[in-house]
């Protein structure tokens, strides 16, 4: 019985070791190559997410704009998509003003939890990650889901996406919530309308994930997507189950239309 199981033990660990030793040099030092190719552009995604934040804590935003490909598509809370490097620039201008901080003003946003993928070919990123927001607005919570290109070895955002979980005054959301998915009521107005509509706490939405379980290997159940204010099961939760939708039926997530 011992040697039954050792014998199982020895195969188990030496079969990693014939199936490199199969390999030629060549052969191992392009897997290893591609290993750290992969681990750079992770490493590289995560920087240029967190460069967003910290060129919006002092109002950067040529800077900021700089990291967008030139026809990428930025869209906060529920003001609509703005499509293209110069759009993205344009709206912060019309947002915040001129370049540079300026005094009273408070935009600090942090994030955290990132999770990032990188595609077999290694030309696409994904990027999920929660941002804490301290403005003199008050606090907000957006969730970011991006997407990222490759373009000359650089990368670049290729969607920008950040629907807000919460939004509230300085009191703070355990006194006062607000909701922020509404238009803009200054220039420019957003070249496409929202991807979705949805609601914030103590309403609920969940962001589609772009990755499935680590663990099992299976998606995350997406559907329904919607801007739910009630609990599971209840009435008024089924009848919101459309509101996130498109009008295609497609996930909220999907690349906008482009007509």
């Amino acid at each position: 019985m011992k040697k039954a199981l050792l014998a199982a033990v020895l195969a188990v660990f030496a079969t990693p070791a014939l199936a490199q030793q199969a390999q030629s040099p060549a052969q191992r030092l392009d897997a290893l190559d591609k290993r750290i190719t992969r681990l750079e552009d992770m490493n590289a995604v995560e920087r240029v997410q967190r460069a967003y934040g910290y060129f919006v804590d002092k109002g950067q935003w040529t800077q900021l704009s700089e990291l967008f490909a030139d026809d990428a598509t930025l869209e906060i809370g529920g003001r609509g998509i703005f499509v293209g490097r110069k759009r993205v620039l344009e709206y912060m201008h019309g947002a915040f003003g001129p370049d540079g901080p300026k005094e009273g003003l408070l935009a600090q946003h942090m994030q955290f939890q990132p999770i990032v993928d990188i595609s077999p070919d290694g030309k696409t990123a994904w990027v999920r990650s929660r941002a804490f927001v301290m403005s003199v607005g008050g606090w907000g919570l957006p969730l970011y889901e991006d997407e990222f290109t490759k373009e000359g070895g650089v990368w670049k955002f290729k969607r920008e996406s950040g629907p807000f979980t919460m939004y509230t005054s300085w009191k703070g959301w355990g006194h006062d919530a607000l909701n922020n998915t509404w238009p803009d009521k200054f220039d420019p107005p957003p070249d496409l309308p929202p991807s979705t509509v949805y609601l914030t706490y103590p309403a609920y939405w969940i962001v589609p994930f772009h990755y499935p379980n680590p663990v099992t290997g299976k998606p995350f159940p997406v559907d329904p997507v919607g801007a739910y204010h009630r609990p599971p099961g209840t009435p008024e939760q089924a009848a919101a189950r459309e509101a996130g939708k498109l009008a295609d039926g497609t996930q909220a997530i999907a690349e906008p239309p482009r007509n």
